[in-house]
């Protein structure tokens, strides 16, 4: 136990907490709006671009965190005009930028005489490498991003749910639908030190999946992401230490792996949840459909009236559309 509260009082380890707080609240906020619009996974694919700005920053001399910024939002601006499109071949291009981004990325790794365990702190994250200029950098990229986020909430919700609504509301929708997904760049290279490039997919998706499980209402899921964010951040950066005495555990995939293991546990609730309020909540009430007699019989029946046949029993009168009926024995009348 005092290894562990020595380890938390070492300088590295308060810098990681304090990129894990950032990422925790940073990534679910943004995914919140990707889950809303059905395009969960863009934050992967625009991770796998950014793969090749980090490429080009080690290749230049550059700060790799920079680069991944630009490119990566280069490629969500891109991808956008792409999905906005919406031709055939659509997800066929958004797959090729994909690969071609990951691709390019090792590839020019190889040419900037990096190894692969280089590429390995952005792929998959390495909080505890974060220097106190990345810590800074994450914070004010992370400051942006909420104040964006939460100071356009109704028009981002608005576009989210309904394009069209928002559309004859005034709203510029292409607008808006370019903000969030340079807001999914961002977030991706807020998290790349924290999670990777690999991962920040399931840290911007998983938070808000389980906040979904107990959630009523966009503001309350939105609310709730974060909570699970952070807490599944901080919990598996402090969980990767204690068991880093033991093995060594990457902070990365136990903050993954834990906001899973939160998703589970709730999964059952919402479930209870739902059946109970579909239960609680009642039946549409249905009037039943009933003939009035009536003496008036303004229409005379023939082959060209247009209407259907409709059998009736012996002796019965029937008013159906406005036309009474008086029959003996069954037969049809044609309405």
């Amino acid at each position: 136990m005092s290894d562990f509260l020595s380890l938390l009082s070492l300088p590295f380890m308060q810098r990681a907490l304090i990129a894990a707080l950032l990422t925790g609240l940073a990534a679910p906020a943004i995914g919140t709006f990707l889950v809303q619009r059905r395009l969960a996974l863009l934050g992967d694919g625009i991770g796998h671009v950014a793969v090749t700005g980090v490429a080009i920053g080690l290749l230049t001399g550059a700060s790799p965190t920079w680069t991944a910024v630009v490119v990566a939002v280069l490629g969500a601006a891109l991808i956008e005009v792409i999905r906005e499109r919406g031709h055939t071949n659509g997800d066929v291009a958004l797959a090729l930028l994909f690969y071609g981004g990951l691709a390019g990325g090792v590839l020019i790794t190889g040419l900037a005489g990096q190894g692969a365990a280089r590429l390995q702190e952005y792929l998959f994250g390495s909080l505890t490498s974060i220097s106190a200029g990345d810590v800074w950098f994450t914070f004010g990229l992370t400051v942006v991003l909420l104040v964006t986020t939460l100071g356009l909430l109704p028009q981002l919700f608005a576009v989210s749910s309904d394009a069209d609504f928002a559309r004859v509301a005034g709203l510029r929708v292409r607008a808006y639908n370019l903000l969030v997904a340079v807001l999914a760049a961002v977030t991706v290279t807020v998290a790349m030190r924290t999670v990777g490039l690999l991962l920040v997919s399931a840290l911007m998706v998983v938070p808000v999946a389980t906040s979904q499980q107990l959630a009523r209402s966009f503001r309350t899921t939105l609310t709730g992401a974060m909570v699970v964010g952070v807490l599944a951040a901080l919990g598996g950066l402090l969980l990767s230490a204690a068991l880093s005495f033991r093995a060594t555990v990457a902070p990365g995939p136990t903050i993954v792996l834990l906001a899973l293991t939160m998703f589970a546990s709730t999964w059952p609730i919402g479930v209870w949840l739902r059946r109970r309020r579909r239960l609680l909540s009642p039946f549409p009430s249905v009037e039943d459909g009933s003939h009035t007699v009536t003496d008036e019989h303004p229409h005379e029946h023939g082959q060209d009236c247009g209407h259907p046949a409709v059998p009736h029993e012996d002796h019965v009168d029937y008013v159906h559309d406005g036309h009474r009926h008086a029959v003996h024995g069954e037969h049809y009348d044609e309405h």
